[in-house]
């Protein structure tokens, strides 16, 4: 029982990247599923010809290119498009994930997801998926109701074009916030593919300085649970008691529309050798 729950959650697992961790990705590729969806995040401090490198660069190893593509960052309906169509010609790319983006103000004229979509700019360029953040842990501006409103929208206008959707959590170090999310979409009648947001294997520090950067929940008694501790924070920790409590949890779940997210923060190797030997994994990875 426990088994078909694992393989459920982890057998189709993702992984996250940036454009200038190409590298780690050669390294790692041999332990990392072929065909695994592999999303390459948009960074303010990374370009756009290094972006669509970096997504050919993944096809290139036998990987599916998820590119990030950040509304707010985005300067001019010319720049998203050229993205768009280049990531489509050069690196076969079929799915996307958007997003708002950090800047308060606009870098050009999209405010928010809705806002490209409906450029039409990604069905014309064969786009066959769209995956949209999903924030099992709230929104720092929008309240639930906002927040779930705003998510049927794009949920709306994303089928309405043809397309597929996807959600991917943020990360998450609470197994029960991400647990009563998910039965909750399912209770309002949400049945679209979702990918939990799970940290890979890192050093203590990295994960809460990316945690307080992120805005996921970090206190005390989630820590523990996940097994750090606050008062030790040299060394590494991995997600075995998160993963575990996942499986336990969605024990009843047989769906195809459920998988996990890796977010590795610079440790692709680590987090693909951590799936590879997680315990009754065996055989799951290449």
């Amino acid at each position: 029982m426990e088994l078909e729950s694992h393989v459920s959650i982890l057998n189709d697992y993702s992984l996250e990247m940036t454009a200038k961790e190409r590298p780690e990705l050669d390294n790692a590729a041999g332990r990392i599923l072929p065909g695994t969806q592999i999303a390459v995040a948009f960074l303010p401090n990374e370009d756009m010809e290094s972006r669509i490198a970096a997504a050919c660069h993944v096809r290139s190893l036998g990987f599916e290119p998820i590119p990030h593509i950040s509304a707010r960052r985005m300067r001019s309906a010319a720049e998203l498009s050229d993205m768009v169509e280049r990531c489509a010609q050069y690196a076969g790319v079929k799915r996307v994930f958007l997003v708002a983006g950090d800047p308060v103000r606009p870098d050009g004229p999209f405010e928010d997801t809705l806002s490209m979509l409906r450029t039409g700019v990604f069905e014309s360029n064969g786009i066959e998926s769209v995956g949209i953040a999903g924030h099992p842990e709230g929104h720092p501006i929008m309240d639930a109701n906002r927040l779930a409103s705003f998510m049927d929208r794009k949920v709306d206008e994303i089928g309405a074009r043809g397309m597929a959707s996807t959600l991917v959590t943020q990360f998450s170090f609470d197994a029960q916030a991400l647990l009563d999310w998910h039965f909750s979409l399912r209770e309002r009648g949400i049945s679209i593919p979702v990918r939990l947001g799970v940290p890979g294997p890192a050093g203590v520090r990295r994960l809460l300085r990316y945690a307080a950067f992120c805005g996921v929940g970090a206190t005390t008694s989630v820590l523990k649970k996940y097994g750090i501790s606050l008062g030790k924070l040299i060394g590494l920790a991995g997600p075995d008691r998160l993963v575990s409590e996942l499986e336990q949890g969605l024990i009843a779940e047989r769906s195809d529309n459920l998988a996990l997210h890796f977010f590795p923060f610079g440790s692709l190797g680590a987090t693909a050798d951590w799936i590879s030997t997680y315990p009754h994994n065996k055989g799951l990875a290449a």
